[in-house]
């Protein structure tokens, strides 16, 4: 990706606020692109699911959007002033993450903004939220945006895994720099690059490999496997020309020291990869990424790899409303099929 020319932005109708709509169009003012409000909205009340559906029900439907379609109307408004091209779309789908990828898809959107909130332990391991089954099936590089205050000049943190310990292909890296790049020449980002290593993992693997008790060389074992991550981080780095002094190579757990970076530079988005296969070959986020989550004091912006297919079963349910059980059918539970990765382009 080289620009940005299509942003889609989710304006959560019953908020006051609405971070991702000012992010979305910061970036859309900077990029020129053509910037998509959307309100995806389902009520199983008026969905007609309960009862038999009725003329009246899908007459409250189309009120209710015509409602939130003059609500994006009104928020669009100042933003064509100012120069930014700006369409609405009020859409009735279910269930809403589901509905955004099916736009998102069906505009061709390249980025994806929504507004992320705490969301419960329960909720996070099983990815029952919005944010983390976007985050599971949504192509588009994904923006959740928290409330906080966005510089003229942010910083943008990529955590890169270049020895690929967390079953991420290596040219998902090129995507994270590759991303932070445009950020920099297209919005005067400053871009630092981090990578965690855990040292206790080469000791473990010597001690199970030790058959007798022996004195193992400790310091010796944890130079090792730095000199290791380190070769690889540097080729990397460099090779997408990052200032060493904006290289952050760390000892420790990358859920412990990515947000203690995060707080150190002040940063305002960190970008991570979304892709761990497991034997359903479905993509989730990493484990890494979901226990940093709450825990980044800033955006989190989310990319997929460039050879990730389409979801093929997000088609639109219906052109309408899905008013049905019988409608509601058409649609099986999507399912992300991956195929291998391909190499680095490097």
């Amino acid at each position: 990706m080289d620009k940005f020319s299509r942003i889609l932005s989710v304006v959560d109708p019953t908020a006051v606020e609405q971070p991702a709509l000012q992010r979305a169009a910061w970036l859309a003012a900077r990029t020129g692109a053509r910037l998509e409000l959307l309100t995806c909205y389902y009520n199983e009340y008026l969905s007609g699911d309960r009862l038999f559906d009725s003329r009246s029900l899908e007459l409250a439907r189309q009120d209710l959007l015509e409602n939130y379609k003059s609500l994006l109307e009104n928020l669009a408004g100042p933003l064509r002033n100012d120069g930014i091209e700006v369409s609405t779309a009020a859409s009735w789908d279910h269930p809403v993450h589901e509905g955004i990828v099916r736009h998102a898809i069906a505009t061709g959107a390249e980025i994806v903004f929504k507004d992320t909130r705490h969301h419960s332990a329960l909720e996070r391991a099983f990815l029952s939220n919005s944010d983390w089954n976007l985050i599971r099936i949504c192509p588009a590089a994904l923006w959740l945006v928290k409330p906080i205050d966005f510089p003229d000049k942010p910083i943008f943190v990529a955590a890169i895994d270049p020895m690929n310990e967390h079953d991420k292909p290596a040219a998902l890296d090129d995507e994270i720099l590759a991303l932070c790049k445009v950020m920099e020449s297209m919005v005067g980002a400053d871009v630092h690059v981090f990578h965690a290593y855990d040292p206790r993992i080469a000791v473990a693997t010597a001690t199970a490999n030790a058959y007798i008790p022996v004195s193992l060389p400790l310091d010796e074992i944890e130079e090792e496997m730095r000199s290791q991550h380190e070769k690889r981080f540097r080729e990397l780095t460099d090779f997408y020309g990052i200032d060493r002094c904006k290289t952050h190579l760390l000892s420790g757990l990358a859920h412990e020291e990515l947000p203690a970076l995060s707080t150190e530079l002040n940063a305002s988005v960190v970008v991570m990869g979304a892709v761990a296969r497991n034997r359903l070959k479905r993509l989730f986020i990493g484990a890494t990424a979901e226990r940093t989550l709450e825990h980044l004091p800033c955006d989190l912006l989310i990319v997929k790899p460039d050879w990730l297919p389409q979801p093929t079963k997000m088609a639109k349910k219906v052109a309408g409303f899905p008013g049905s059980a019988a409608v509601d059918a058409v649609n099986e539970a999507a399912d992300v099929t991956l195929t291998e990765a391909a190499p680095s382009p490097r």
